[in-house]
């Protein structure tokens, strides 16, 4: 769990680090001692926990609003590790039009391939959008040789 701040990560992440005294090569999260915080130590005493205060604080939440309606709005929350934070990053990366080189480089993986195996799904919508550019394009292509002009 070596989390260290990129330059390149959203400003209102980084403001909040900087403002915490993190530097751009700092790790973001660290054990007691300050060292590399070990994900064995860091699940069980921090993660879980927070994971099961928030799943508590949902469940009276919904409680609360079942009483009197008989409906609750919120949402049951799912039980979640520290790897599903990171697809839950990179669905938001590419959701948010990244192209697969930045997520390979955010998740830090060696190859594209590596990312495309395991997110190919996301990108599934690109394919429309492609498919809704390339009409775009050939629309206009027809229209300029129908003018006798050339669209580059």
């Amino acid at each position: 769990m070596n989390v260290i701040f990129k330059a390149d990560a959203p400003s209102t992440w980084v403001q909040p680090l900087r403002q915490g005294g993190k530097g751009r090569d700092d790790l973001v999260f660290t054990s007691l001692r300050g060292g590399v915080l070990r994900g064995s130590i860091f699940r069980p005493r921090v993660f879980n926990k927070a994971v099961q205060a928030v799943q508590k604080a949902t469940t009276m939440q919904r409680a609360q609003e079942l009483a009197p309606t008989g409906a609750a709005t919120t949402p049951v929350f799912p039980t979640i590790t520290p790897h599903d934070l990171r697809h839950t990053a990179a669905s938001l990366a590419v959701s948010s039009g990244a192209n697969i080189k930045a997520v390979q480089r955010m998740l830090g993986h060696a190859k594209a391939s590596m990312t495309l195996d395991v997110y190919a799904d996301l990108f599934d919508e690109d394919l429309d959008v492609v498919a809704d550019r390339l009409d775009t394009a050939i629309k206009s292509a027809s229209a300029g040789s129908l003018r006798g002009t050339k669209n580059t």
